[in-house]
């Protein structure tokens, strides 16, 4: 990791982070450079959280019994 590197975020930190970002855009008072600067940085938190999330619904599995074997299903997204 370069110096100029930071660690993600964990989702939580980076929802945060993201939330006051579009709030600050929101305000509609910032000058065109640092609006443009939050949009980028909005973009990757974004994109950082949704890799997060693809990441962890992955690694959900349901454990179902088929044929006396144990066989990981996805966990079901829809709700019933």
């Amino acid at each position: 990791m370069s110096e100029n590197e930071q660690p993600a975020p964990n989702f939580e930190r980076g929802l945060a982070e993201l939330e006051a970002v579009v709030k600050e855009l929101e305000s509609g008072e910032l000058p065109l450079e640092k609006a443009l600067e939050l949009f980028e940085k909005g973009v990757a938190l974004s994109a950082g959280c949704r890799k997060q999330l693809v990441e962890a619904e992955t690694r959900v599995e349901m454990l179902v019994r088929k044929n006396d074997k144990l066989q990981p299903e996805p966990f079901p997204t829809d709700n019933p």
